[in-house]
């Protein structure tokens, strides 16, 4: 079995952040790598759309699990939005995200900048976000 992960940090810089194969007899379907490497993927909307690309990842701590994804638009005076984990399905051949929503519908987003991010831990936030995407939000059991 194949299991994807990341390059070992021995000091190789030339594969960091990318994904390396590896077989490795273990369960299938499992990919594993570092938020860090994640940074800068493209996001692809539902109608194709390059929307931009991962900015950072947000994660809970207290639940333990990743939150939202920031999407930045690049360029001067770029915006960022956040965009639930659960919206985004990763596609390991094409190395970019996928959601299931149109790129009208990401712009329609509240977006801040990096100065001024939401206080992601109010719930109403977190609540408008995951309804507004059409997501059960992570801290609700499934």
């Amino acid at each position: 079995m194949r299991r994807r992960h990341t390059p070992d940090r021995s000091g190789d810089d030339s594969k960091r952040g990318t994904l390396v194969e590896r077989n490795v007899v273990d369960e299938p379907g499992h990919v594993l790598t570092t938020a860090n490497a994640l940074k800068g993927s493209k996001i692809i909307a539902l109608d194709g759309e390059d929307i931009g690309n991962v900015f950072d990842i947000v994660l809970d701590l207290h639940d333990r699990r990743i939150a939202y994804a920031v999407a930045s638009s690049g360029g001067i005076g770029e915006m960022l939005c956040a965009i639930p984990w659960n919206a985004m399905k990763y596609d390991t051949g094409d190395k970019c995200f996928h959601l299931d929503v149109t790129a009208a519908h990401v712009k329609g987003t509240p977006g801040f900048d990096e100065e001024h991010w939401p206080v992601m831990t109010r719930s109403p936030w977190g609540l408008s976000l995951h309804q507004y995407y059409n997501r059960t939000p992570y801290w609700v059991a499934e």
